[in-house]
Formats: structure tokens, C-alpha cells, sequence
């Protein structure tokens, strides 16, 4: 089920173990982290175990995690994925984070873009949603650019870092998505 993407710069792919190094430096940011479920990661092990865990979702098929790979240089950029696969309802919630250094540059919406386009089209999915805390102007806008649809706010939807938070609610549909 899990293919490689590829985009005008960037390669989605499977995330490996091997991953681990790039990905602690990006998951230990406290600027990345700052709107995901995790605490910024402390030692190297803590990435092998999310990739670990992820990846034994992907075989399940609840979810696929891909690392993004800047083609140019090689480089492990960020990574992004379907958090959870629903095929009975063909739907499912997306996730990206990006290095800091590589924000602003149009890699979330051009990896973003890689996902939808083979979520319609290979796993022939109808419906994306994607969860956003309001604070988290930067990934409101790649959504927005994408035209996704605000559909709501989900009050105290979740706790995340000891705390409950509000997660607006968007989502694309196959018929939405401009080619």
C-alpha cells in the first residue's frame, strides 16, 4: 500500500528507521513542536520508537508516515503522512511538520499536495480532514492555499501536553481538489 511520492522538489517516502537522526533534529525543535502531541524530543531513541510505532500502524494500514526529502540535496526536511486511515468510510486525517529552516518556502503545500493527489487517486480515498489547533496560523494558511474548507472548531477536542486544546476542523473532498 505504501508507494513512494514524488513531487516537482521533493520525495515522500516510507519513513526508515535509519531516518532517526534527521528526524530527532526536527522533532527536538521546540518551534515544530509546539503544535503537535508530543513534547520536543529529548534523545535520538524517542524518534526510532515514533518510527517504530508508525510504521507498524502503516502495515496495519491505520496510518503511513512519510519522510520528506528534499531531492536537490537528499536531505530529510520534515515528514508528514495520514495520521488515520479510515477505507470503510474512504476518508482520512492528514499531518506535516517541516524543519524550521525550510518553512516559508512552499514544501508543506507541495508535500501536502503529493498526499491528496495519491489519496484520491491510488487509494481512491473521497474525504481529507485535517485538525489544526486556531494558533497555528502557518498550517491554517497551507490549508487554506490547498482550499481546504474551515469547517469548524472542535471544542476541547483533545489533550495534548497536559492540557485540553481547540482543533478547527477542515477537509478537502475529492471533488473539491483542483488539479
Amino acid at each position: 500500500m505504501v508507494t513512494d511520492i514524488y513531487t516537482e522538489r521533493l520525495h515522500l517516502r516510507k519513513m526508515h528507521i535509519n531516518d532517526s537522526p534527521s528526524l530527532f533534529k526536527i522533532w527536538s525543535d521546540p518551534d515544530v513542536t509546539k503544535f503537535m502531541n508530543i513534547d520536543n524530543f529529548k534523545n535520538e531513541s524517542q524518534a526510532k520508537e515514533i518510527i517504530s510505532y508508525l510504521n507498524e500502524l502503516a502495515e496495519d494500514e491505520k496510518a503511513i508516515r512519510y519522510s520528506i526529502i528534499e531531492s536537490t540535496s537528499g536531505d530529510i526536511i520534515g515528514s508528514c503522512g495520514f495520521n488515520s486511515l479510515d477505507f470503510d468510510n474512504e476518508k482520512a486525517e492528514i499531518g506535516y511538520e517541516l524543519a524550521k529552516s525550510h518553512w516559508g518556502k512552499g514544501y508543506a503545500p507541495e508535500a501536502i499536495d503529493g498526499l491528496l493527489d495519491y489519496a484520491f487517486n491510488t487509494l481512491k480515498l473521497n474525504r481529507i480532514e485535517a485538525k489544526v489547533e486556531p494558533e497555528n496560523i502557518n498550517s491554517i494558511k497551507v490549508l487554506e492555499k490547498l482550499h481546504f474548507i474551515y469547517e469548524g472548531t472542535l471544542r476541547q477536542s483533545e489533550k495534548s501536553k497536559g492540557r485540553f486544546i481547540d482543533l478547527n476542523m477542515y477537509s478537502l473532498l475529492r471533488t473539491e481538489k483542483r488539479l
